[in-house]
């Protein structure tokens, strides 16, 4: 049985708190949030104990959940490690890479596990096609919000192009050999709305846009590989897959020859599926991966160097940013 707690019970946190109750051998000891007001509506609204300090709540636990605000990530994860406590980190991993890569030595040389929350790894629309994605050459993904006061302690390119970075990071082993970006702030001092071109050493490409100043909520990803085009949109939870047709091969001499008689039916097979996300519960699906990291001793679905390498990228490209709005 793994004891665990949650540290932040804020807007994510108390639904961490609600996951690890249901969640098969985990036992949810109890939370902490420095707003101790809100860590007693938590408390009682749960039927969760609430811790009075922090360091009394690492005592009593084998792995921590840290859902607080990104900048206080490092701070809350550096005590928890040398306490000897696995860590689940909402992402990013921390606000700088210096600190993550702390972490990362702390956990190492301690045998630790790291999970970040990079949740759309357990999205249903992802988990559909996963296994088809071989090979992308050319990716593009959209990540549009309304804005919302939540986040904006940070640039968006760590709120929200993250996850779209940690995705396509996922899918394109190949090391990325250039950035280039654009973005400015529009009703906070941060960057709100972001664009960058990932280039990577096997000639794959990544165009990346995300806001939060839109005025709907966009979500969507496309993969292109060398015999298939996958779209994905995860505010309708839809998946269009579209292949070339097996019988391309035999039209090819009369395509070749400029015939207009073939039509493009024939060329292609197209398939239009919905994603039921009833049965998968992606934040449930990602703690109970944590817990099962700890419980079986095996490597987290999203580890503290993934997160680490997400976190490298989105830095880079915040910090091209900045240096063209200086100009």
């Amino acid at each position: 049985m793994v004891k665990v707690g949650v540290v932040g019970v804020g807007h994510l946190g108390q639904h961490h708190v609600r996951k690890f109750q249901s969640i098969p051998g985990c036992e949810l000891i109890g939370i902490y949030d420095k707003n101790e007001a809100r860590a007693k509506e938590i408390s009682e609204k749960l039927g969760v104990k609430s811790f009075a300090d922090y360091d009394t709540l690492l005592d009593a636990i084998d792995a921590i959940d840290i859902a607080a605000t990104t900048t206080y990530h490092y701070e809350l994860a550096k005590p928890a490690l040398l306490k000897g406590k696995h860590i689940f980190l909402e992402k990013p991993i921390t606000s700088e890479l210096e600190q993550a890569e702390e972490l990362l030595e702390l956990a190492k040389r301690q045998n630790l596990k790291i999970q970040v929350g990079h949740i759309e790894r357990f999205n249903p629309v992802i988990l559909e096609v996963e296994q088809e994605i071989k090979d992308p050459m050319f990716i593009e993904s959209h990540r549009l919000s309304t804005f919302h006061h939540r986040g904006t302690d940070v640039p968006v390119v760590l709120d929200l192009m993250i996850h779209d970075i940690d995705l396509i990071l996922d899918f394109i082993k190949a090391p990325v050999s250039d950035i280039r970006a654009s973005g400015i702030g529009i009703l906070t001092p941060n960057i709100d709305i972001a664009n960058a071109r990932l280039e990577f050493a096997n000639g794959a490409i990544a165009n990346v846009t995300s806001s939060r100043v839109s005025l709907k909520q966009e979500r969507k990803l496309r993969f292109f590989q060398r015999d298939a085009y996958f779209s994905m949109d995860f505010v309708a939870k839809q998946v269009s897959v579209v292949r070339k047709s097996p019988d391309i091969l035999k039209l090819l001499p009369q395509i070749m020859m400029g015939s207009t008689e073939i039509k493009a039916e024939q060329l292609v097979d197209m398939k239009l599926h919905d994603v039921s996300v009833t049965a998968k519960d992606a934040l449930q699906m990602e703690l109970e991966s944590f817990i099962d990291s700890i419980a079986n001793n095996k490597k987290p679905v999203v580890d503290g160097e993934a997160g680490t390498r997400a976190l490298k990228i989105a830095l880079e490209i915040i910090s091209i940013i900045n240096r063209q709005l200086k100009k």
